[in-house]
């Protein structure tokens, strides 16, 4: 159903991590054209600013396992208790194991610890997380859940894409749930449009359309200057913003309405920071004050995919003090997940910058890794 709402669920904290590396929007005015009006114009209309994009070295994984480490340790939490280990993602280290395997291992988690990943939601994925989360804690199969939500969404697309590499950032981020005897209600609105499944999607990389040499350095550019790649992010992008103007204020109505709340009950609105123009847009429609939310986490991160929402919260609720938080997410699928939660005594952890160690291997030397590996075959 694409309403639900479970009890005895406690969000115990949040936290996230960036990449210490950045890219500030002024230091690209030769992709406008050299154009400081054109640059200003973008700046002003979408919120353009910094974000903060992971080096060749980085993966998700070590985003996601350094929030984990900081959650756990800021919480003081034993690993063997934590029974169920959720990872969101559309930016997965390998096609598998699961990256849930993988951080499973990292973390030293244990063995009964089930563990799954959720793919392919970008924009909106974190609230899906948050339901299952909620669901396998209510229902009984689990009774501490680590979700961990991260991309590194700056490589969907090449830096010279106009289009779309200009918004994005990459994060990792942590949160963690028990099982409480408290009543505690969190509320979800689930759904998807699946006939625009077409309007955001990176045609190739998966299995309908491998990247073997006869893409592998097929580059095109479009009539603006933007070079695409067919493994890159494309996306049609006034469906898609026809699509969350018309899912958002809607979904936040929808949401307010099932769990019997007005705006003025909600003290945070936290949004999937696509840029700012979507986001204001969307309040504006659903009729929210401005102090109730927030286009800044953009303008200062970038649009960070499944950790978006998540970046929002680390950065705002860091600050202020929110009981009551409503979710809005919306994004690939076309898909949209919108929840009602309390964060009343949730530790949150704000957002560190994240520095590469120097023992992280370079491209050539994982590529001489797994050569080894693969020559080694069943000998190892």
């Amino acid at each position: 159903m694409p309403k639900s709402k479970f009890n005895h669920v406690k969000i115990c904290g949040i936290t996230a991590v960036v990449p210490e590396q950045f890219i500030n929007i002024d230091d690209e005015i030769e992709f406008f054209n050299n154009d400081i009006k054109l640059l200003e114009r973008n700046k002003k209309i979408l919120g353009l600013g910094k974000r903060h994009v992971a080096d060749d070295r980085t993966t998700n994984c070590d985003l996601c396992e350094a929030a984990a480490r900081d959650l756990i340790d800021a919480l003081n939490v034993d690993k063997d208790t934590i029974d169920a280990l959720i990872v969101v993602s559309a930016s997965h280290d390998y096609h598998y194991p699961a990256s849930a395997c993988v951080l499973h291992g990292r973390l030293d988690l244990n063995e009964e610890c089930s563990c799954f990943d959720v793919s392919g939601l970008a924009c909106s994925a974190y609230v899906h997380g948050l339901w299952l989360a909620h669901s396998l804690i209510s229902g009984g199969a689990a009774k501490k859940c680590l979700l961990l939500t991260g991309d590194i969404v700056s490589r969907h697309s090449d830096r010279r894409n106009r289009n779309s590499n200009m918004l994005f950032g990459d994060a990792g981020t942590a949160t963690l749930f028990e099982y409480t005897e408290e009543e505690n209600t969190a509320y979800f609105y689930t759904g998807t449009r699946g006939k625009g499944w077409d309007a955001l999607i990176a045609p190739a990389g998966g299995y309908d359309l491998p990247v073997r040499e006869d893409i592998a350095s097929l580059e095109y550019t479009d009539g603006t200057g933007n070079v695409w790649h067919l493994w890159d992010d494309i996306m049609k992008g006034m469906e898609v913003f026809k699509f969350t103007t018309d899912v958002g204020p809607r979904g936040i109505q929808e949401i307010l309405s099932y769990a019997g709340k007005t705006v003025e009950d909600i003290d945070y609105f936290a949004f999937h920071q696509a840029n700012k123009q979507i986001v204001r847009t969307v309040a504006m429609y659903a009729k929210l004050p401005k102090d109730k939310f927030s286009t800044e986490t953009f303008s200062q991160y970038g649009n960070c995919s499944s950790a978006s929402v998540t970046t929002d919260i680390c950065r705002q609720l860091k600050a202020k003090e929110a009981k009551t938080v409503c979710l809005a997410t919306f994004g690939v699928g076309l898909s949209w997940g919108f929840g009602i939660l309390n964060f009343d005594k949730a530790y949150v952890g704000g957002i560190r910058l994240y520095k590469t160690p120097e023992s992280k291997m370079s491209r050539e030397e994982k590529i001489k890794y797994w050569v080894n590996y693969f020559r080694d075959g069943n000998n190892a």
